[in-house]
């Protein structure tokens, strides 16, 4: 693993300077030092073998207004503090909760934001060993333990998140390559589980669990080679992201549990994803170096971006600096239906006036909306970069209605035709179509047109997928309350809730014990399931365009604001989290945050930034 004095190697004293505020156009972001969090003693951690530092949020909604929750782990540690942000100092004698662990360790958590309250939240810990951890560190009740014989899968835990939308259900990832999706009002029984095939596709098989009474897991997801580093619902639920140590981005349909598309990385393995507030692109970073940003309605990588100098770790969408302005109107060809789902959520309170801002780009009467996206990744440089993703990248093929002077983009070699060349102080575009894509673009892709650059699907695959969109509804009326979708022949099978009602299908009785993977049945299962891709032959297809096929972004700021890796990226409201595996939780105060509002009562001056 990279540390910082290999990162600076040859970098000189600039590269050494740990950064403690960095400007963008919004204004100066501040690292407000009395705000970092931290283990009590504050003495850095000695990260050698240990599991990388994360760090979950949520709000309990409590009457004294500073209802913020944080939870991080640090090696065998795992700490549940009050989160004050940039109003008041942390403090860090106080902690609500605190655990040390034995034989293992946490590698990942997440809160159920449905169910918290100020008297209870439910936290799901991942571990080193495999196991998945309930707790109410609240409470400080553990409630339930699931693969705790380490029975249905011995790897390490990669990614824990609940179902969007469900109070129960939860998907779990493992170094394995395997995910499985559990009920937390189920247990998980004292046998190996057993499973037949539900539906397979390439390079992926989802099995369910053969059993006379509901038990965990409901779902297992067997998705590539190699570990699955880390998985994303899409904002509406219904939609999976997840990236693999082959490389692969794949994005699933998670009701229908079918393939929507993928994307090869540069080289290397992919270690992080996240989505658009509205849903529309993933942002996919690895061992590549490189952010990739992949267009999920188009199927295909519109750019990449280049700023870190070794793994990246973490991507992520800043809600809240996404922006939205109008524009002179532009041409656009296409259906209503192809804009009802770009909703962007940009925070409490700009949430409402955005939505009907966007919703106007549909309407005939009035002037279009531009949207520029910003995201952030950071990396085992020990550096944070800040990106803008804007319409020049979005829509090469439409005359820019304004200068456009927020994202520097650069090529590595020349710039294929129909994009645009953004410098400091102008724009100027060329018309035609885009490189590698003979269809219109993003927003006006005609739900007819198919896509060049998916996996191929059969007819009854398309069949599949096309009647669970028109069924509607996310994962609630998806797996959860009925079958995937009534006229879906054999897959019309899986139902959570009413399983022990329910009989599996004749064409899915073959069974598959987790304890005897060496069995026939079982290897030929895999071969199957194997891809014969070259992940070498993919450079220059449209699963991987080459470095000079697509535009390269330049980020707006790259900064190194820590001494080792860096392991944590989150957008908040008035401020970014970011936390490094030393330990150390840094709150960085958003432009204009910095100053205290209606606290002038408090001593602390959190204007010092070190």
């Amino acid at each position: 693993m990279l540390i910082s004095k290999m990162a600076a190697e040859g970098g000189g004293k600039e590269m050494n300077e740990i950064k403690t505020q960095f400007t963008t156009r919004e204004g100066v972001y501040k690292l407000l030092t009395h705000s970092e969090y931290s283990r009590p003693n504050r003495v850095p951690f000695n990260s050698q073998g240990s599991n990388p530092v994360k760090v979950s949020f949520v709000n309990v909604n409590d009457q004294s207004g500073n209802g913020d929750r944080i939870c991080f782990n640090v090696g065998r540690e795992l700490y549940f503090y009050i989160y004050k942000g940039v109003r008041k100092a942390a403090d860090l004698s106080k902690p609500i909760d605190k655990r040390i662990y034995k034989g293992t360790q946490p590698t990942c958590h997440d809160f159920n934001h449905l169910t918290a309250t100020a008297e209870s939240v439910s936290l799901l810990v991942g571990f080193s060993a495999g196991q998945v951890q309930l707790i109410d560190p609240i409470k400080k009740e553990t409630s339930k333990l699931f693969n705790e014989e380490r029975l249905i899968d011995k790897s390490r835990v990669t990614c824990v998140k609940w179902v969007p939308g469900s109070e129960s259900l939860f998907l779990v990832s493992h170094a394995s390559g395997n995910m499985y999706l559990y009920n937390v009002e189920h247990t998980c029984g004292t046998t190996a589980p057993h499973y037949q095939l539900l539906k397979q596709g390439e390079n992926y098989s989802v099995h369910t669990c053969k059993s006379k009474s509901t038990r965990n897991p409901l779902l297992k997801w067997t998705v590539g080679e190699g570990a699955l580093n880390e998985f994303a619902f899409s904002p509406d639920g219904k939609f999976l992201a997840c990236v693999s140590q082959d490389g692969f981005l794949r994005v699933f349909n998670f009701d229908a549990v079918e393939l929507h598309g993928t994307m090869k990385s540069y080289f290397g393995g992919l270690l992080c994803v996240c989505w658009s507030p509205d849903g529309k692109y993933i942002v996919a970073g690895g061992e590549d170096d490189l952010v990739t940003v992949w267009s999920f309605l188009d199927c295909r990588v519109i750019a990449r971006g280049h700023g870190h100098k070794s793994w990246v770790s973490v991507v992520a969408f800043d809600h809240y600096t996404t922006s939205v302005e109008e524009s002179d109107p532009i041409e656009f060809s296409g259906s209503d239906e192809d804009f009802q789902d770009q909703m962007i959520h940009f925070g409490r309170d700009r949430a409402n006036s955005t939505q009907s801002r966007l919703s106007k780009r549909n309407s005939t009467d009035s002037r279009p909306v531009s949207v520029t996206y910003r995201f952030g990744s950071v990396g085992q440089d020990t550096q944070l970069c800040l990106w803008d993703l804007t319409e020049d990248i979005l829509f090469p093929h439409l005359p820019l209605s304004r200068t456009r002077t927020h994202t520097n983009v650069m090529y590595a070699t020349s710039p294929p035709a129909g994009a645009t060349i953004i410098t400091n102080t102008s724009s100027n575009t060329t018309n035609g179509n885009s490189s590698g894509a003979n269809t219109p673009g993003i927003n006006s892709l005609s739900t007819a047109l198919p896509r060049s650059n998916s996996l191929p699907h059969s007819a009854s695959t398309t069949a599949t997928a096309n009647n669970t969109n028109k069924a509607g509804g996310g994962i609630g009326s998806g797996i959860m309350d009925s079958a995937i979708a009534t006229g879906v022949s054999k897959f019309a099978t899986l139902s959570l809730h009413d399983r022990k009602e329910r009989q599996h299908e004749k064409d899915h009785k073959r069974n598959h014990s987790m304890g005897h993977i060496s069995s026939k049945s079982s290897d030929k299962l895999n071969l199957l399931t194997k891809t014969k891709t070259d992940p070498a032959k993919t450079l220059g297809t449209l699963l991987c365009p080459r470095m000079e096929d697509v535009p390269l972004l330049e980020p707006l700021i790259c900064k190194k604001i820590a001494h080792e890796r860096l392991t944590v990226l989150i957008f908040l409201e008035d401020c970014l989290v970011t936390a490094c595996q030393e330990g150390f939780i840094c709150t960085w105060a958003r432009p204009g945050k910095v100053l205290r509002q209606n606290e002038a009562h408090d001593s602390l001056d959190l204007e010092h930034t070190g």
